[in-house]
């Protein structure tokens, strides 16, 4: 292929077909003399890897440039596909370019496969044609052949080949990729390219033209500050790794995370302006980082793992969101460990007194255990981010959360007392997981978002605790009507914005503002005037509009009632009656939701559920008539007041 004069790394290249020893001079030089936060390899590497992981970096650092240092985006995509042929050559036993001469030696020495390599290509040939993502799912799917490749690298360079490891190490990868993205954001847009998702700028207000203009203020504050959660958490997910390596690849293992946990502090302590500012580590803030992961070296071995990885039976989180175990795996008696944890999860959801737990015994038993398991579940993560404590210690919480609830979809269900039978109802009952992390990714909304601009945004939020919350029950009910999902995320939502209107107090010494930032603008309220009222008009007048926006939500979701199996409509029927009657309460009281909390009696959700368990019922006497119907004309269900 042929070296363009303008790539500075090309610089003191040995020709083609030159000595290993001479290629193996230039790979070292190029590792230990090209910027980087940390050292590609450092002094307490073994020294034996020491010029493979040299000539992994040349060969990364080269596929790099030839992307990113070429202003031609035609001529890159060119440069590229010769690399890949060098590659090609490479493990044809042709090697010709100094990098791939010195390469061939490690590819035989590892045992490597050509996938890692040829993987990092897609991306940097993806660089060429591709400059905006809208989703976060184009994000990480970038960053599967951008970033996890070179840890998988690492790990052929030190004999792992197991899926575990692999798993952890992407965490990490993705991790590591994602805080370059946050602390890069002015340098990527000098390249015209944008890696934040763009539906996450849409949730902060922010547009793509608010971030070419380079439009610094709070929006982009609250962006930066959930970017740098969601990363944090894939950091600790991965962070098991480092322990389960060999001792004289820990630290440096671990420093990789700790160098990306360092970058995301820089962001934070410049105040997030990464449109404006690239952070740096100073070499202090490096030291200290090496000095710590040399005392977990040296005075406790497996302090890494065993903080981040939880012991058999327990879940490392804050008090609150944990049990004590009970539970210990036998070999051979997996019947019995399912059978315990189920009935450890009816214990947890008769012990909440949910709505929810009445509301199971409509159903056969098989299905009445499948949703105290999933009840369980979002009662424990939700206990996460509701428990007093540090938001560190929240953040953990729900990483260990996710780690568990990835364990468990794999097949390990040490992690907590109610994951064998939480395990079960999603294998019994084919529920996607990604509904249980886009759960967690609300409850972690809750420790970083303290209020809502838009009732969009707010909609968001709502899917990812309510909605999904109908749609997992949904796969327990049953169904064929393929719009029964988006009618089960509606009524989950509704449930939702009812807990909201009745709990406005309650959320605001929470630091919580979920009411709409434009709707209390409409309506002239100052959030202040959440804490305790008193119950002004205009108060009463933005509450019956939230109310209203409740009520479209149940008008919609339960037309689900006969579309799921008929062994479940009793329930579903109960529940939809129940929290849209305390809906109703809240309007029969004139929004008056600070003298006390609304709520429904013994007697009255006893009633309700003899209804239900009677047949009495049906999809139009789930909200009454005239209850729905006793509204100023142009109320709330126009979204406005009449007059």
């Amino acid at each position: 292929m042929q070296i363009p004069a303008e790539l500075e790394i090309a610089r003191g290249l040995p020709p083609l077909d030159c000595p290993v020893a001479e290629a193996e001079r230039y790979t070292r030089w190029l590792a230990t003399h090209h910027y980087e936060n940390f050292n590609v390899a450092s002094w307490l590497l073994p020294k034996r890897l020491h010029q493979h992981f040299y000539n992994l970096y040349a060969y990364c650092r080269w596929a790099d440039d030839l992307g990113d240092e070429i202003a031609d985006p035609a001529g890159a995509l060119e440069l590229l596909e010769g690399w890949d042929q060098e590659l090609r050559g490479c493990y044809a036993g042709r090697p010709s370019h100094p990098v791939f001469v010195a390469l061939r030696q490690t590819i035989l020495a590892c045992d490597i496969p050509i996938e890692p390599f040829s993987d990092l290509l897609v991306a940097f040939r993806q660089d060429q044609t591709v400059h905006r993502y809208p989703t976060w799912n184009g994000v990480l799917g970038y960053c599967r052949y951008s970033a996890n490749p070179v840890g998988r690298l690492v790990l052929y360079l030190c004999g792992y080949r197991d899926a575990e490891r692999q798993q952890l190490s992407d965490a990490t990868c993705t991790a590591l990729q994602l805080a370059n993205f946050w602390q890069d954001v002015g340098r990527d847009l000098d390249k015209g390219r944008i890696y934040i998702p763009l539906e996450a700028l849409a949730a902060h207000g922010l547009s793509e033209d608010d971030i070419v203009a380079r439009r610094f203020d709070a929006r982009y504050v609250s962006l930066m500050k959930e970017l740098i959660a969601r990363t944090r958490g894939l950091f600790e997910q991965g962070m098991p790794l480092a322990g389960r390596v060999d001792s004289a690849l820990r630290v440096d293992i671990e420093m990789f995370s700790r160098g990306g946990l360092a970058v995301l502090d820089s962001i934070e302590a410049i105040g997030y302006n990464t449109l404006q500012h690239r952070p740096s580590i100073p070499k202090s803030k490096q030291l200290q980082l090496l000095i710590r992961a040399l005392f977990q070296r040296l005075f406790a071995q497996d302090s890494v793992a065993a903080a981040a990885v939880p012991s058999p039976g327990r879940m490392a989180i804050v008090a609150g969101g944990c049990l004590p175990s009970n539970i210990k795996k036998a070999p051979g008696d997996t019947t019995g460990d399912v059978t315990r944890s189920y009935a450890e999860c009816r214990r947890v959801a008769k012990n909440s007194a949910s709505n929810f737990y009445y509301a199971f015994f409509m159903l056969p038993q098989t299905k009445r255990d499948a949703l105290c398991a999933l009840y369980a579940f979002m009662r424990l993560v939700d206990d996460v981010s509701d428990t007093v404590g540090s938001e560190a210690d929240k953040r953990r919480g729900l990483v260990c959360w996710r780690a568990a609830l990835d364990a468990a979809v794999a097949g390990d269900v040490s992690g907590h007392p109610i994951l064998p039978a939480f395990a079960d109802t999603i294998e019994r009952f084919h529920i996607p997981p990604r509904y249980f992390h886009d759960l967690i990714s609300g409850a972690e909304m809750d420790l970083t978002v303290g209020n809502y601009t838009t009732f969009e945004r707010l909609r968001e939020y709502c899917y990812r605790v309510a909605g999904t919350v109908g749609l997992t029950c949904l796969h327990v009910f049953g169904y064929d009507d393929p719009h029964a999902p988006e009618l089960a995320e509606k009524l989950g939502i509704a449930f939702q914005l009812t807990n909201i209107l009745r709990d406005v107090p309650k959320d605001y010494e929470m630091g919580r503002i979920y009411i709409p930032q434009e709707d209390l603008e409409k309506f002239g309220v100052r959030p202040e005037e959440l804490a305790r009222g008193p119950l002004t008009p205009a108060l009463r007048d933005l509450f019956a509009f939230e109310a209203g926006h409740a009520l479209d939500f149940y008008r919609e979701g339960v037309k689900l009632i006969p579309d799921v199996h008929s062994d479940a409509r009793a329930a579903l029927w109960a529940l939809a009656r129940i929290y849209s009657s305390l809906l109703r309460r809240i309007e029969t009281r004139g929004y008056d939701v600070f003298s006390e909390r609304v709520r429904l009696s013994t007697p009255e959700k006893t009633g309700i559920l003899l209804r239900a368990r009677l047949g009495w019922y049906s999809q139009h006497n789930v909200l009454e008539e005239r209850d729905r119907d006793r509204r100023r004309p142009g109320g709330t269900l126009l979204g406005r007041r009449a007059g």
